[in-house]
């Protein structure tokens, strides 16, 4: 008897719904139930395959992704893989975020990973995450360049097992052997006859899962590797795509806030008449920490904000530039430091030659999303809806019923599509407040931080220190490698808010060091690392500590090679040893970008690095321009990510690293006044225009090794590549980001 889409009664298909019928989905079977009930819903005209598939009557294929979609493409690859494991038609293809449940669980961040290929802060915040909440739904994270490599297996097991099931539905009726028919572009043929899935979907969905269902083979009507477009882009240029301040709801009213500088006091005072003077104004909030507006538009809200004038209680030593430099200074000079990489004898490497030294410097680095902390909340009776850009759903969830007082089974959150963000969108203190605020005036409300507010409590790439240290071998070889570096702890600070407990900073965890162990075949190598405290609300961002250790290592690269007179790239090259891979982006890069040596006043420079199981050679052409300012005309990047799954989208998350790793290199530096950045929008972090972009060239390496990651991928050998080439261009060295403005 066929199965109906409301019915969970499936048997040997639970395997699949609970814990994977391959390696792939068998993670964690010790310490997690075998089997889990399915919590996608089926909608009228659709069948519930799995968790991650549900076929429509018309021949839709509607794939649940357990990522949220921050603009990198996971609305596209991620149901691309399982597509074409099933042989479906991309033009039916429809996607959905999957709900809140432990099917979905990237597992992939807690362990599953080799560790060197996982940011350790996104590793340690899914890693607190199953402590806090003993739930295997927290780990459902957006973070670390993971999504693909957490999610390919599962969704291609998915994909296999339909394709199994929509076969067996078929061969009934053609009288014929399953396992000898195929699938393509939504039909199930066999020869001439052909079956569109959507006519097989019920019968198929209440038959018995066969043991070990076929992968497909072959390279024929294949979707995987192909540029397909992506599902999320048509409404995204019509403007029909909804993000959290679309979300629109009866009675509902709007919200500003205003929070005090990061260590400061409790709240002192506020304007209130001349708050509730403004128009529009229709109720006023008052908290410890934060004051906020609810008005009956925003731009009332905001107003009212402003006009409070809210006074905080200024933090005993005020963050500024300079007290940043002196913590990280007495870090790295008097702090004992923790190893946190060593491989051979550093004392027998040191000891056998002269020692080159050099110190480097990374100021503070906004997240500058495009959009803003936001969040839609309602109330109706003893059930909260919360409508937001999340990375981290559960988490969300368990914020918003911390703040209304409700049980998290009380708590739905709808995951809305996310206007970047990497690593800001994990935070949670735009949802608690939306949520006091609709429980004390009994509507809906949606708050959206202003972008002087996202600016000044922006969660920031922490700052580091560090001296970098080698020495010099027979043929110019590096024989010993030591970098030191003095820096915050961030993941004990964002681990704390997202527990509702403040996020006072914590001692330094080797987050902060992610990126630093050099690339290359070096005998002897310590990392270590020194704890800083600077006094300054950070956070996670994209490429993470990546984007200092990389510009450390590659710099010092640079110069060793001066020192050994040998050109920058054969110097890279000879001690690839046995990392091919890298080996085969340096050439390309160099060999496309036409690479000159990197001479006096070449204006070429090169950078590499390997993170995230993937590999990156970026050649740059840089110079100063008549106003002194940094102008990156060309970037050629070479890029091997393993297996790809839409090309497109990997050049362009490439491309935006790229741009992203300009922007932090040639920005305006952040400076501080009692405790909060002077800076209040973008204008005045002296962003790259579209019209400072320069042409930027991405080739994607072919490879058959396991996916690697690529949204963070772009950003660490930017920095490095902008400061050799300017190296070459005028023969002085840059050794701080951002880079400045003059030479």
């Amino acid at each position: 008897m066929a199965t109906s889409a409301k019915d969970t009664g499936v048997t040997r298909r639970n395997l699949l719904i609970g814990g994977g019928a391959g390696v792939g989905l068998l993670v964690a079977w010790s310490l997690w139930p075998r089997v889990y009930p399915p919590n996608l819903r089926a909608a009228e005209g659709e069948t519930l395959f799995n968790a991650f598939l549900k076929i429509a009557t018309d021949g839709r294929v509607i794939v649940a992704v357990p990522q949220s979609e921050l603009g990198q493409g996971v609305y596209t690859s991620l149901p691309q893989i399982l597509a074409d494991e099933l042989g479906a038609d991309w033009r039916n293809v429809a996607v959905e975020p999957a709900p809140i449940g432990p099917l979905y669980a990237n597992t992939f961040l807690a362990g599953d990973a080799p560790e060197d290929t996982i940011p350790s802060a996104w590793r340690s915040v899914a890693h607190w995450a199953t402590g806090e909440h003993d739930g295997r739904a927290a780990l459902m994270l957006t973070g670390g360049s993971t999504s693909v490599r957490a999610f390919e297996a599962p969704l291609r097991e998915a994909g296999a097992a339909a394709r199994a099931l929509l076969s067996m539905a078929a061969a009934e009726r053609w009288d014929a052997d399953w396992e000898t028919l195929d699938a393509q572009d939504g039909f199930v043929v066999n020869g001439p006859q052909r079956i569109g899935f959507g006519e097989l979907a019920e019968a198929a969905a209440g038959m018995e899962l066969p043991d070990h269902p076929p992968v497909r083979g072959g390279t024929q009507n294949r979707l995987a590797g192909q540029p397909l477009p992506r599902l999320d882009l048509p409404s995204k240029v019509d403007g029909s795509a909804r993000f959290a301040a679309d979300v629109r709801l009866s009675d509902m009213v709007y919200a500003s806030v205003r929070r005090g500088p990061y260590g400061g006091g409790p709240l002192i005072r506020i304007d209130v008449d001349a708050a509730e003077a403004v128009p529009g104004v229709i109720a006023l909030f008052e908290n410890p920490w934060w004051v906020g507006a609810v008005a009956s538009n925003w731009w009332a809200a905001n107003r009212a904000v402003e006009a409070m004038k809210p006074a905080f209680g200024a933090p005993e030593s005020p963050t500024s530039g300079e007290s940043i430099d002196a913590a990280l200074t007495t870090a790295l000079e008097t702090g004992e430091g923790k190893r946190v990489f060593g491989r051979g004898d550093m004392a027998a490497a040191y000891a056998a030659g002269p020692i080159y030294r050099a110190r480097y410097s990374a100021g503070v680095a906004p997240n500058a999303p495009l959009e803003t902390l936001s969040a839609t909340a309602r109330i109706t009776g003893d059930r909260l809806e919360v409508w937001a850009p999340v990375q981290a759903p559960a988490l969300a969830r368990a914020a918003a019923a911390r703040a209304a007082g409700l049980p998290e089974a009380h708590v739905t959150i709808y995951p809305m599509l996310v206007g970047g963000g990497y690593g800001r969108k994990l935070e949670t203190a735009a949802i608690e407040q939306a949520v006091m605020m609709t429980a004390k005036v009994k509507r809906p409300v949606q708050l959206t931080w202003s972008r002087i507010e996202e600016t000044m409590q922006d969660g920031f790439r922490p700052p580091a220190l560090a001296t970098v240290s080698a020495t010099l071998g027979e043929g110019g070889r590096v024989t010993g490698w030591q970098t030191r570096i003095a820096a915050p702890g961030t993941v004990s600070q964002v681990t704390a808010r997202l527990a509702g407990k403040g996020g006072a900073e914590g001692e330094a965890d080797r987050a902060m060091a992610d990126g630093a162990v050099p690339p290359y075949d070096i005998p002897a190598v310590a990392i270590d690392l020194l704890p800083a405290d600077i006094g300054l609300r950070t956070g996670l961002t994209r490429g993470a500590a990546h984007g200092y250790t990389a510009f450390f290592t590659e710099s010092f690269i640079d110069e060793l090679s001066r020192q050994a007179g040998v050109e920058p790239l054969s110097f890279r090259m000879q001690m690839l040893g046995g990392n091919t891979r890298l080996a085969q982006c340096l050439s390309t890069a160099a060999a496309l970008g036409g690479w000159d040596g990197g001479g006096a006043g070449s204006r070429l420079g090169l950078a590499a690095h390997s993170a995230f199981g993937s590999h990156i050679a970026l050649l740059v052409e840089a110079e100063f321009d008549a106003l002194r300012r940094i102008r990156v005309s060309r970037a050629v990047a070479a890029v091997d990510c393993g297996r790809v799954v839409n090309p497109t989208i990997l050049a362009q998350l490439i491309e935006g690293g790229i741009l992203h790793g300009i922007a932090v290199a040639t920005g305006r530096a952040i400076e501080f006044e009692g405790g909060l950045p002077a800076a209040r929008g973008p204008s005045d972090l002296a962003l790259p225009r579209l019209a400072d972009s320069p042409e930027v060239t991405v080739e994607i390496i072919a490879s058959q090794e396991p996916p690697g990651g690529a949204t963070e991928l772009g950003v660490p050998p930017v920095a490095p590549a902008i400061a050799n080439a300017l190296f070459a261009s005028t023969g002085r060295r840059l050794r701080s980001l951002p880079l400045g403005a003059r030479p």
